[in-house]
């Protein structure tokens, strides 16, 4: 059977989650007959490599579309809200990385390893909240146990603010006073990620509350979350305490999570069992460890886990989509 190649646009091509795309889409040899990379008029002309060819980088307008059939966005959630609908109504599937569309009641909010089935609700995809990805993937497989309450403790990465919080982590390391981030990074964890709301929550952390129960599909699942900035380049990691509906051993806690797509329990050589944020680098999947009883409640549990939210909570899990579309005819 011949290979079927696909004409493929990628919006928000010069930036950080950008290239991450472009990586991975070469480093899974996506079946790409035509690329193009689009972004705002000031990137344009801007040449970039993929497979050893040189690409040059084109403004973002409606007629960009024209011909294609596939079309990633990572350029955040206005040029996502104007443009991604445009991208669907002409023909293409659209997998959009921003938060624009995660929470609307037509779009699949997709973990492709969680519910590949909700992709098919709409050819406009929406791409999870990098720590709300490697959150829900773990939840997925404790779902047999019943799902009682979640609450978060996030430790995410600057990688997760783009290259502005990436610099901030340098110039504080070298001595400097910070311009992106309200505190120096080097110096503190910060428990505020996006705005505050008028619940006394952020943005940050009302995203993973929304979009666990979309995912998981229960709406009124307990979800409660804290999200804090930490000094770490890349590699977002998350303390999840979870209580369940019912009685378990850990070892058929482990068995479950050995036995879902997409997880790898971590051993860091030392038989403790736990990831860090260098383990995960570059890695397509998400890596639990510190499996434990919550000594504070019945059918309690505790675990933490990592993963790179470059990769597998951004563009990795939006290529992982296309490709699992791709075999099924859906493009």
């Amino acid at each position: 059977m011949n290979k079927k190649f696909y004409d493929v646009c990628l919006v928000g091509a010069t930036g950080l989650v950008g290239q991450t795309f472009l990586k991975v889409l070469e480093e899974v040899d996506f079946p790409i007959r035509r690329l193009r990379l689009l972004a705002s008029a000031r990137s344009a002309g801007k040449v970039i490599i993929f497979k050893d060819k040189d690409y040059h980088v084109e403004t973002l307008t409606a007629d960009a579309f024209d011909g294609y059939q596939l079309a990633f966005f990572s350029a955040g959630g206005s040029i996502s809200t104007e443009y991604a609908p445009i991208a669907r109504d002409k023909g293409l599937v659209v997998i959009d990385n921003s938060s624009a569309w995660r929470e609307h009641p037509e779009i699949g909010l997709v973990v492709p390893e969680v519910n590949f089935p909700d992709a098919k609700l709409n050819k406009l995809i929406a791409n999870p909240n990098c720590s709300t990805i490697q959150s829900v993937l773990p939840l997925s497989a404790l779902k047999p146990f019943g799902l009682k309450s979640i609450s978060y403790s996030t430790y995410q990465a600057v990688s997760g603010s783009g290259a502005s919080g990436q610099a901030d982590l340098v110039r504080t390391l070298a001595g400097e006073a910070p311009i992106f981030y309200p505190h120096d990074i080097s110096q503190t964890c910060i428990p505020q990620i996006d705005v505050f709301l008028e619940n006394d929550y952020t943005k940050e952390e009302m995203k993973m509350v929304n979009e666990t129960r979309k995912i998981l599909n229960l709406p009124d699942l307990p979800v409660s979350a804290t999200c804090v900035r930490v000094p770490v380049m890349n590699g977002h990691a998350v303390s999840v305490r979870v209580e369940l509906e019912n009685a378990f051993e850990i070892s058929d806690i482990v068995a479950a999570f050995e036995a879902h797509e997409g997880i790898v329990i971590a051993n860091d050589g030392a038989n403790h069992l736990y990831p860090t944020s260098v383990m995960a680098e570059g890695a397509a999947t998400v890596f639990v460890g510190r499996i434990r009883r919550d000594l504070s409640a019945p059918n309690g549990l505790l675990f933490y886990c990592v993963a790179d939210n470059i990769r597998k909570g951004a563009a990795t899990n939006a290529v992982q989509i296309a490709l699992k579309m791709a075999n099924e005819d859906l493009i």
